[in-house]
C-alpha cells in the first residue's frame, strides 16, 4: 500500500500491557489497511503468539518497530491524534473518531501522522498527551471505558471509511515549507523554555504548567516548518543577547578594575546553550 493515504498512518502503542491487545490491534490495523506498528516499552510477547491471534498478519508483525521512548516512536511524524477519555485543563484541539480521521488525512500529504493509544489500565499519562497534537474522545454511555483494540479499531475504520479507494495517490504538499517533525518541534519546545529561564520567566509560576499551554498555543496555530524555525530563532536570540551582554559586562568591569586583567578573555556566562537550528528564513 505504498503512497497512499493510509499507508502514511502510524499506530503508536505507549507501554501496553498485555500481548493479547497488541494482536488484536494487529488484526484491527490488517482490516483497515494500516501497516505501520510502533511499540513504546511494551510487554514482552512472542511474535508466534501473535500470528495466532491474528491471522496472516505476518507483514505486519515483521515490521513492528521497537522504541525506548515515545519520542523516537514520533520523531517523523507532523501530526499526532492521542485517544483518552480523560479531561484536561490545556486548550487541545479535541475531536471525535470521525473528525479525528479528517484531520489525520487533511495532513497526510504533508508527512506521516500518528494514532496514539495508552496503557490498558491508565491511559495515557500527561508527559505523553503532551507530545499529542489533538485528544480524541469516542463517544459513549457513562460507561466510558473501551479495550485499547476496540478504540483502535473505531479510529482505524474511520480512516479507512474516510479514505476511500486506498490505491489513490497523496498528492503533493500544498505548501513548499512542509510541515515540522515531532523532533523539531520538540527542539524548539526547548529553546522556548530555555530562553524564558534566561530571563527569569518562570519565577514563581509553575513551569510545567506554562510549558504546556505554550505546547497547546503552538499546536493550535500549527505553523508550518518556515514559521517554527523562525519562532526558534527568536528564542535562542534571547540567549545570544543575554551572552552577548553578560560578556561586555564582564568586560567593563574588568576595564573598571584596571591593569591587566582587563585584557584577559572574560569567562564564559552561565547562559544555556541551543541546539544547531536551520538559519533563520528571510524574507
Amino acid at each position: 500500500m505504498a503512497d497512499t493515504a493510509l499507508s502514511a498512518v502510524t499506530v503508536v502503542l505507549y507501554e501496553s500491557q498485555d500481548p493479547i491487545n497488541i494482536a488484536a490491534v494487529i488484526r484491527a490495523m490488517k482490516n483497515m489497511g494500516v501497516a505501520d506498528l510502533r511499540l513504546v516499552r511494551p510487554c514482552p510477547y512472542d511474535p508466534n503468539r501473535i500470528e495466532q491471534v491474528a491471522h496472516d498478519t505476518r507483514d505486519l508483525v515483521e515490521r513492528i518497530r521497537h522504541c525506548d521512548t515515545l519520542d523516537e516512536a514520533l520523531a517523523d511524524c507532523v501530526y499526532v491524534v492521542a485517544y483518552s477519555g480523560r479531561r484536561s485543563a490545556a486548550r487541545w484541539e479535541r475531536h471525535t473518531p470521525r473528525s479525528g480521521a479528517a484531520a489525520m488525512l487533511a495532513r497526510a500529504p504533508q508527512g506521516r501522522v500518528a494514532v496514539l493509544f495508552g496503557r490498558e489500565d491508565h491511559g495515557l499519562p500527561n508527559e505523553a498527551l503532551d507530545r499529542a497534537h489533538a485528544i480524541c474522545t469516542i463517544p459513549t454511555t457513562e460507561h466510558f471505558s473501551l479495550n485499547v483494540a476496540q478504540a483502535c479499531l473505531l479510529a482505524l475504520y474511520e480512516l479507512h471509511l474516510l479514505a476511500g479507494d486506498a490505491s489513490r495517490r497523496l498528492p503533493p504538499p500544498r505548501h513548499a515549507a512542509g510541515t515540522p517533525s515531532a523532533e523539531a518541534v520538540e527542539r524548539t519546545f526547548a529553546d522556548i523554555e530555555a530562553a524564558l529561564d534566561a530571563i527569569a520567566y518562570f519565577g514563581t509560576r509553575n513551569k510545567e504548567l506554562i510549558m504546556r499551554s505554550v505546547r497547546s498555543l503552538l499546536f493550535r496555530a500549527e505553523p508550518d516548518a518556515r514559521e517554527l524555525v523562525m519562532l526558534r530563532t527568536m528564542s535562542i536570540e534571547v540567549l545570544r543577547t543575554i551572552e552577548r551582554e553578560s560578556r561586555r559586562a564582564v568586560r567593563e568591569a574588568l576595564a573598571a578594575a584596571g591593569g591587566a586583567a582587563a585584557a584577559a578573555p572574560p569567562a564564559e556566562p552561565a547562559v544555556p546553550s541551543p541546539a544547531a537550528v536551520p538559519e533563520e528564513p528571510r524574507g
